[in-house]
């Protein structure tokens, strides 16, 4: 990886992954990456300070989220379809989904339950809109309950299939969704992961893996130094001078 200001600077590279340290989103690509030992040049998107919606980033994803790829002339928004296109792009450089079908609807089914089931409700935006209709305390219990109810399906799920990792002994497209989703979980929210042995397990064996490491929030490029905390009611109240 390498890193790149937005405005040129910087070696250019092949890929170019648009990124945000916060985004779970973002996480799951920059593993993805690093599992397939792809190079690519870092460009953050600072979604605090709105750089999301400045009409330069908007050419690239109308929708002003994050994460987004650029290989040449192709661009490509959203994880979920990022994913799949390395997949198709690079199928021999640590290859992300199974060959055997019912491993690769198990994984299917993983990284969506996690990009529709789970993730929507601890984004940004809908923290925002919940801003002035609830208080702080309950809108972190409300994430968390919906975080909870995804990851017992997810054990459920798993529970007949998981090896080191989701569903076997290699990393697979199931895992670069779970991992940022199961950190964010614990980091941000403190769910207590004792009610999910298999994903603990899993867990357990990201922090093994130097991709995963790489692509955690605090070792991006872009994470503030002033940051002092990573759980989700205290970076709240920190931002907006609380504490």
């Amino acid at each position: 990886m390498s890193t790149d200001d937005g405005h040129g600077h910087g070696q250019a590279k092949k890929l170019k992954l648009y990124s945000f340290w916060r985004s779970s989103c973002s996480f799951r690509i920059r593993f993805a990456l690093n599992v397939k030992g792809l190079e690519y040049d870092l460009i953050t998107i600072n979604w605090f300070q709105g750089e999301n919606r400045k009409a330069e980033y908007l050419k690239i994803n109308p929708i002003g989220f994050v994460p987004a790829l650029v290989d040449d002339d192709i661009v490509v928004a959203d994880s979920f379809a990022i994913a799949l296109y390395l997949e198709e792009k690079y199928p021999q450089q640590h290859p992300l989904i199974p060959r055997d079908l019912q491993k690769r609807a198990i994984n299917y089914q993983v990284a969506t339950i996690v990009s529709s089931s789970i993730q929507p409700f601890q984004n940004l935006s809908g923290n925002r809109f919940m801003d002035d209709k609830i208080s702080l305390d309950e809108k972190i219990d409300w994430i968390k309950a919906k975080i909870e109810k995804g990851l017992s399906a997810l054990e459920k799920l798993l529970h007949d299939h998981a090896g080191k990792y989701a569903t076997g002994d290699e990393i697979a497209l199931g895992d670069v969704f779970l991992a940022p989703q199961i950190h964010a979980a614990i980091s941000r929210f403190n769910v207590d992961m004792t009610k999910y042995p298999v994903l603990s397990r899993c867990y357990d064996g990201y922090n093994e893996l130097p991709a995963f490491l790489n692509a955690l929030p605090k070792n991006q490029p872009d994470f503030p130094a002033m940051i002092m905390h990573t759980n989700e009611a205290d970076f709240m109240k920190q931002l907006r001078g609380e504490n």
